[in-house]
């Protein structure tokens, strides 16, 4: 979607022009101490270049350990026997240096060093069961009127998260989140949505008000698939990269924190409809709702900017976002604005969308492709959503 800054904002993030640091080369690559890592897909194409364009080179498998070597813009170096190459940063998890503990639902895991340890993903014994057909395809929503994103074989083992109906929430071994018709599952039982929790190590989570502890959040990356949002003027970088890995970033520091979080998209291939990613929220019984995008604009405009739609639902929420983001994420906030835009207008949750930078200011650009930028505007946000419920 198009992005409309108001007049006032414009020409307040004018006045920054004077003072933009000089702009990084495209072919900068941002070294990293060398660490290992796992691969937390079925399987993960190793690309010649920090691109989803690059030529494939080579394959890993999932569970393989790599050696990291380099970050670029979300991309990170691997070494693995013979195979070496580029991969997307947020299908490996750091091994080495850091804790192992698994994180909540998700296709993948993030290249962060931002510590875990602090909530562990458990299924209770009974939630567990065994795929019974031949072929079973995985589903994005209740329905087989919702896209299918992947599929399981017969004997495939699945955690059980949620049960709507004649449908079944499951997490894959490989961490894959979606829908499955019951009647083709074995074994196992699951808790209704009112007191599932699959961040906790008991049955059902005691909610406190004023805690983020048991607070279910759902974290929309913007755009996906064949959307790919705003396009960088200099790198050509796209938006959907970007918001899918800030939003994976953001996921962890959220349950970190004790936080419950759902994604819209853990993919770059998938493109849930804005309805769909209204939906979840709403299916879910969630506490708040946080969209993740990277702005355009056609002026010379630069900074974050954090909007809302009704001032009784969702100011207090974007306004503690806002106020984080001000504090220094390496770009200006350049504050708070009425966004008419679905994902907002249509969400019965408390609910902001938050634009971390303008992919049309070459300064901006080169920052917001940094892995540390994303983490810091993560953490920012993290943060923010933790004072709206401790107020």
């Amino acid at each position: 979607m198009r992005k409309k800054i108001h007049t006032a904002v414009l020409s307040a993030c004018l006045l920054t022009s004077s003072i933009l640091a000089p702009v990084l080369p495209s072919s900068t690559v941002y070294a990293a101490t060398a660490y290992t890592a796992k691969v937390f897909a079925s399987s993960l194409n190793v690309r010649s270049e920090p691109a989803a364009s690059a030529a494939v080179t080579g394959t890993l498998a999932g569970g393989a350990t790599v050696t990291v070597t380099e970050e670029q813009h979300g991309w990170l170096k691997v070494r693995a026997g013979s195979v070496s190459g580029w991969v997307a940063g947020y299908y490996l998890k750091r091994t080495s240096g850091s804790s192992s503990t698994s994180t909540s639902s998700a296709s993948a895991s993030s290249g962060s060093t931002a510590s875990k340890a602090a909530v562990k993903t458990t299924a209770a014994s009974s939630g567990t069961a065994v795929v019974t057909a031949s072929s079973l395809r995985i589903r994005s929503g209740p329905g087989t009127g919702y896209e299918v994103v992947g599929s399981l074989q017969s004997g495939n083992k699945v955690t059980l998260l949620l049960r709507q109906g004649e449908w079944s929430r499951i997490r894959t071994a490989g961490g894959s989140v979606g829908w499955v018709s019951s009647g083709y599952l074995s074994g196992g039982t699951v808790r209704s949505a009112s007191t599932i929790s699959s961040n906790s190590q008991t049955p059902s989570v005691v909610r406190k008000s004023g805690s983020i502890r048991g607070k279910l959040i759902i974290v929309d990356p913007g755009h996906g698939g064949t959307d790919p949002g705003m396009l960088g003027t200099t790198y050509n970088t796209m938006e959907k990269d970007l918001t899918l890995q800030t939003s994976l970033y953001l996921r962890d520091y959220l349950t970190a924190k004790g936080a419950r979080v759902e994604m819209t998209r853990t993919r770059g291939d998938q493109k849930p409809a804005l309805s769909q990613r209204v939906q979840l929220g709403r299916q879910l019984g969630a506490d708040a709702f946080v969209s993740i995008h990277y702005n355009s604009s056609p002026k010379n405009v630069s900074g974050t900017l954090t909007f809302f739609y009704s001032q009784q639902n969702d100011l207090r929420l974007a306004r503690a976002v806002e106020t984080r983001l001000g504090e220094g994420i390496g770009l200006r906030s350049n504050g708070l604005s009425f966004g008419d835009y679905h994902i907002l207008r249509e969400n019965p949750l408390p609910a902001t969308l938050v634009e971390l930078g303008f992919l049309s200011n070459p300064y901006d650009e080169a920052i917001v492709r940094k892995a540390a930028y994303q983490r810091k505007a993560a953490q920012a946000v993290a943060e923010g959503v933790a004072d709206y419920f401790n107020k």
